[in-house]
């Protein structure tokens, strides 16, 4: 069984910086598509980025293009965002998550798809 360990969240203003971190402990062999999420109060949980935790490409969702970027450290088996240029919208609880299952297209930022999550991390933008 895997467990994910979120941090780095905090209050920051707007145009700021914030690095995420997600640490995967236990069968992280599993693990073979990971992914940021967020959920704003009163929100449903919103798909943010997907990495493949073997190499092959990113995905992002619109809102966060350009802004966000996702990786993984195969070594540390931690999962990271780094989120610049940040903006009051980008205020909620961020959960990192992952599958074993190889996901495409939008399914890659479908919370439904994952099968193991963190605890979470909250994220305050003010302007």
């Amino acid at each position: 069984q895997m467990q994910l360990v979120e941090s780095g969240g905090g209050s920051v203003q707007a145009g700021g910086s914030l690095r995420l971190s997600c640490a995967a402990f236990g069968y992280t062999y599993s693990a073979h598509s990971m992914g940021w999420f967020r959920q704003a109060p009163g929100k449903e949980r919103q798909g943010v980025a997907h990495i493949y935790t073997g190499g092959g490409g990113t995905y992002y969702a619109d809102s966060v293009k350009g802004r966000f970027t996702i990786t993984y450290d195969n070594a540390k088996n931690t999962l990271y965002l780094q989120m610049d240029s940040l903006k009051p919208e980008d205020t909620a609880m961020y959960y990192c998550a992952a599958t074993y299952r190889t996901l495409i297209g939008s399914n890659r930022v479908d919370p439904a798809r994952y099968d193991t999550w963190g605890q979470g991390t909250q994220v305050t933008v003010s302007s």
